[in-house]
């Protein structure tokens, strides 16, 4: 079965996506006996394209990075002008990748488009934080409802799998306590700020070589790992905690006193994101730690993430790898395309 996708913003990790998907699609036919079809683009910059028997991704890929817009495409049967709504709509997409820039406060554009898409009985596969975030529980439902999936890997540390780890390879195990560099800003700022560099002149750095914003502040207030850490412990941990349930302090008030202090006492800052079970009930929150050395999570540094599930069968299992970048995210979204196959695969 050839899965129909359709692309919801166009921009690095739809780039990303596309370019796995074609350098890989000999061997995800081999390997997973998978095919794949983008019929359709939408990006609120970059123009919106759809075509029922599929567009050339090469030549998608030439427009954006030629600064043409995806209008440009020509074909018999392509439509264009479809804003994201319409395109998840009325296109033939089987699942909709979920890949525009949301608002982390209100989860939008990227939550009315997974719920259109729910309702229309397609899968949906995101990796924004927004909707995973806000509205994890209602979405689950919409799509149990609906007969489809709604899978969030990406959202926690983009391409390194936490959520499908925790689902399958640790199933069996209690999940008792979950902690962890959750922001690869961050940790690239402590890091060299053990360096003897003050926190202001790393930050310009990190903005630099692209690892910060223009404006840091979701980054070092804490508010990009408080969003993981929601995401962490209702899916992981099936709570429904909100966002304003959570303590939430960032590093901005760190000073070279502080990280000389920690290496005194042989340990190291990091902002650690902590969900764990207590009496019966699930605390979280997201705040700067000193952490001994002898720590997993000491020994990870720069712009990489880290979390460390404490289990009950097998200890403490720690994954570190990337939590950002082109083909780490759109590595995200084919994973969980991926498992949408493999699971309606399974189906017939």
């Amino acid at each position: 079965m050839k899965q129909k996708l359709a692309l919801m913003g166009f921009g690095t990790v739809g780039q990303g996506l596309c370019e796995i998907l074609l350098t890989k699609k000999d061997y995800l036919k081999k390997q997973y006996n998978f095919e794949w079809s983008v019929v359709a683009v939408s990006d609120k910059l970059k123009g919106s394209v759809f075509s029922p028997s599929g567009l050339d991704v090469n030549i998608l890929l030439k427009l954006v990075k030629e600064g043409k817009s995806l209008e440009e495409y020509n074909g018999a049967e392509v439509k264009k002008g479809w804003d994201a709504m319409q395109t998840i709509s009325e296109s033939n997409a089987d699942i909709i990748c979920e890949m525009t820039y949301t608002d982390i406060k209100s989860g939008q554009p990227a939550t009315d488009h997974c719920r259109t898409a729910l309702k229309k009985g397609k899968h949906v596969v995101t990796c924004n934080k927004g909707p995973a975030a806000l509205f994890y529980r209602e979405l689950t439902n919409l799509a149990k409802e609906n007969g489809v999936h709604f899978m969030i890997e990406g959202t926690v540390m983009s391409g390194t799998p936490v959520l499908n780890v925790a689902r399958n390879e640790l199933a069996g195990n209690e999940i008792t306590a979950i902690k962890g560099i959750l922001n690869g800003t961050t940790n690239y700022i402590l890091t060299h700020m053990e360096s003897g560099q003050a926190y202001e002149n790393v930050l310009k750095e990190a903005q630099k070589l692209g690892y910060a914003e223009a404006d840091p502040t979701a980054d070092v207030e804490g508010f990009d790992a408080l969003a993981k850490v929601t995401i962490l412990a209702n899916v992981v941990m099936a709570e429904n905690l909100t966002l304003d349930q959570i303590p939430c302090k960032g590093i901005s008030q760190i000073t070279l006193n502080d990280i000389e202090q920690a290496k005194s006492e042989e340990k190291r800052w990091k902002l650690i994101g902590e969900i764990k079970k207590e009496n019966g009930k699930v605390k979280a929150s997201v705040s700067p730690v000193m952490i001994d050395l002898s720590h997993p999570l000491a020994g990870v540094n720069g712009a990489v993430n880290a979390i460390t599930f404490t289990t009950d069968l097998m200890g403490e299992i720690t994954i570190v790898g990337a939590g950002a970048g082109k083909i780490e995210t759109g590595y995200s979204i084919l994973t969980d395309i991926l498992e949408i196959h493999k699971n309606t695969k399974e189906l017939k």
